[in-house]
C-alpha cells in the first residue's frame, strides 16, 4: 500500500507497536513530547524532535529568517503543550550543495532568535548535502515537574474545551511567525487542574478528535463559537492547520475562574470555550471536517 492510502496515523500506530520502552519512560509516541524519568533528578527530562521541509512547510521563495523561526517554534510548541521547559536544542540541516551561504546564515539567524525568545541554547548539530529539498530537523530536551506535565490522555467526561487565540490564517502566513503558547501553559498548569492538553499543528479538525481518542471519550463543540483570525472561515479554522494554539480540557467547575483570571494575566490573547467532552454514545457530530493531513 502506498502511504497516502494508510495515512499517517495508521502508519505511525503499526511502526510504534512493537518498539521496546524501558520502565524509565512516562510518555512515549503518541503524545506531544516524550517524557522519561531522570535518575537522582525531581523533574522529568522531555524530548522533542520535529522537522520542517521545503515545499511541504514553506515555500521555496520564503525568507530564511522566518523559515529558521518556524524551525525552532514547532518543536517549542510541543513542549508548550505538556507544559514543559526547554533548555536545549540540537540542529540538523539537510540542504542542496547549490543552496547559498547567505541563505544559511539567514537561516540559523531565525533558529537562533526563536531559541533567545525562550533561553534556549543551540549546542550542536549536524549538516548533510541532499539530492532533494532542503530539511531543517530540530531536536529539543528540556525538563518538567512531576507533578504538572500534561498529556493528551487524561480528559474526563463533562470536561470544558478551551483554545487559546484565533484559528486558521496559517494560508496568510501566520505559520511563520507564530509564538508558542509555552508562558500561557506554564501559568494554566500553575493555577488550575488542566486534565488533558495539546497544540493545535495539524488543525482542530485532526487534532481534537486525537485528544478525545487518547481521553477515551467523544466531544462536542459549537461550531459558531470557534475564534477566527482575521479573513478565517470555519473551514478554515478546522481544516488548515499550523494555529500552534493551545487545545485543553478542564473542570467545568473551574471555567469561570479562569475566564475571569485568564482575562486579568493576559488580556491581549482570547480564550474560548468551544465545547466540551463526553461519552462517545452521546455524541451527534464526533466526526469533523479533517485537517492536515500527511501522505495525501
Amino acid at each position: 500500500m502506498k502511504l497516502r492510502e494508510v495515512g499517517e496515523d495508521a502508519l505511525l500506530a503499526s511502526l510504534l507497536r512493537d518498539l521496546p520502552i524501558s520502565h524509565a519512560v512516562i510518555a512515549a509516541a503518541g503524545d506531544d513530547c516524550a517524557v522519561v524519568e531522570s535518575p537522582g533528578r525531581k523533574n522529568l527530562l522531555v524530548l522533542k524532535t520535529d522537522c520542517v521541509v521545503d515545499k511541504i512547510h514553506f515555500a521555496s521563495a520564503t525568507e530564511p529568517i522566518l523559515v529558521g523561526w518556524k524551525a525552532m517554534m514547532r518543536a517549542l510548541s510541543d513542549f508548550a503543550a505538556i507544559s514543559a521547559v526547554p533548555q536545549f536544542a540540537l540542529i540538523t540541516l539537510i540542504v542542496p550543495a547549490a543552496r547559498s551561504t547567505s541563505w544559511v546564515k539567514k537561516l540559523y539567524r531565525g533558529l537562533r532568535r526563536a531559541a533567545a525568545r525562550f533561553d534556549v541554547s543551540v549546542v550542536g548539530g549536524e549538516t548533510s548535502a541532499t539530492r532533494g529539498p532542503a530539511a531543517i530537523s530540530v531536536s529539543v530536551t528540556g525538563y518538567v515537574e512531576k507533578d504538572r506535565w500534561i498529556s493528551r490522555s487524561g480528559g474526563k467526561k463533562g470536561d470544558d474545551l478551551f483554545v487559546t487565540g484565533r484559528l486558521g490564517g496559517s494560508l496568510r502566513g501566520k505559520h511563520l511567525r507564530f509564538v508558542p503558547r509555552i508562558t500561557e501553559s506554564r501559568w494554566l498548569t500553575k493555577n488550575f487542574r488542566v486534565h488533558a492538553m495539546m497544540d493545535l499543528s495539524d488543525g482542530l479538525g485532526a487534532d481534537l478528535p486525537r485528544l478525545a481518542k487518547a481521553s477515551k471519550l467523544g466531544f462536542k463543540i459549537d461550531m459558531e463559537k470557534l475564534p477566527l483570525s482575521p479573513g478565517a472561515k470555519i473551514e478554515n479554522a478546522i481544516s488548515d492547520g499550523e494555529d500552534y494554539e493551545l487545545l485543553f480540557a478542564i473542570p467545568p467547575r473551574n471555567r469561570e475562574s479562569l475566564q475571569r483570571e485568564w482575562k486579568q494575566k493576559f488580556p491581549k490573547l482570547r480564550l474560548t470555550r468551544i465545547g466540551s467532552l463526553n461519552r462517545k454514545s452521546q455524541i451527534a457530530n464526533r466526526k469533523l471536517p479533517r485537517g492536515y493531513v500527511h501522505f495525501k
